[in-house]
């Protein structure tokens, strides 16, 4: 696994930022394979009026698309936040056997009240396959995200 997650978690950042631009939730997602960014995905909960439509799903879809089954368990995927119950899922069934993250999703939680705060680990706990979870990474820098969005 690689060990430069700062870095990808900064650019999963700025693709959260993008999301917010583009008039969305501020969340973006990467999928790394050695080293190298795979593909980039964002929110786009709002424009596309779909409430299914987060980062981590959006990248999920693409890779299934796109690559095949041992692409996806050799990858890595970042994101800004931890992956909700259904990313998680998603992330599972795809067979990505890696996932790295900046803000926890009890950290999002506490700023927007959130309704269904699991975290990752627990859901990725359930599956016969393991699923490596690393984060918090540069929470603070997540969180500041967040609460300029959601204030």
């Amino acid at each position: 696994m690689q060990t430069n997650h700062e870095e990808f978690i900064r650019q999963s950042y700025a693709v959260a930022e993008q999301a917010e631009k583009n008039g969305n939730h501020p969340f973006g997602a990467l999928l790394v394979k050695e080293g190298i960014v795979l593909l980039t995905a964002e929110n786009t909960v709002n424009t596309e009026q779909d409430a299914t439509r987060h980062a981590e799903l959006n990248l999920v879809s693409m890779a299934c698309q796109q690559f095949d089954s041992a692409t996806r368990a050799q990858s890595v995927l970042f994101t800004s936040t931890e992956p909700c119950a259904m990313c998680a899922g998603a992330i599972y069934w795809a067979g990505i056997r890696a996932v790295v993250f900046g803000c926890s999703a009890k950290s999002l939680g506490e700023i927007t009240g959130g309704s269904l705060v699991i975290p990752c680990q627990e859901i990725f706990a359930k599956g016969r396959k393991t699923t490596q979870v690393f984060g918090p990474i540069l929470e603070a820098e997540g969180m500041l995200i967040h609460q300029r969005f959601w204030k």
